[in-house]
């Protein structure tokens, strides 16, 4: 099993940064508002779609019974809301697709037979995003 790294918001930072061409201050600027304003939305109650990246809500856990597991006592857990996250159908694809080539290079090694080369996943282009136009999907 391949092991799972931490991606960093600075790390995403510098490749978006590299990617568009922008600075890395004014890049980190934007993601930091793009953040901002998704916390704000959500804390309104607000639900936030991002088409094919997820759906953001915010949900209510009741109020429940529980027990501490070292004394067995009950204890009350009060009202919650939590975030949930509906992937969107471009995630959903992505990670299947890689998670079929990590699982295929797994068995290519356990059995001895040579791992086939992945291409890359395509990074945007500047270019990518001169034709996008300013709607809201």
């Amino acid at each position: 099993m391949t092991s799972r790294r931490t991606i960093t918001k600075k790390e995403l930072v510098l490749r978006i940064a590299e990617n568009t061409r922008q600075k890395q201050t004014v890049t980190r600027d934007i993601i930091q508002l793009f953040i901002d304003e998704v916390i704000t939305e959500l804390a309104r109650g607000n639900r936030l779609e991002l088409r094919d990246f997820g759906v953001f809500e915010v949900k209510v856990r009741k109020a429940r019974k529980a027990r501490n597991p070292k004394t067995g006592d009950e204890v009350r857990v009060p009202e919650k809301r939590v975030v949930t996250i509906k992937p969107g159908k471009k995630m959903k694809e992505e990670i299947n697709r890689h998670a079929e080539a990590q699982l295929a290079a797994e068995l290519a090694a356990s059995s001895g037979a040579p791992v086939p080369a992945q291409p890359p996943a395509r990074q945007p282009a500047v270019s990518d995003y001169d034709d996008a136009d300013d709607s809201d999907d």
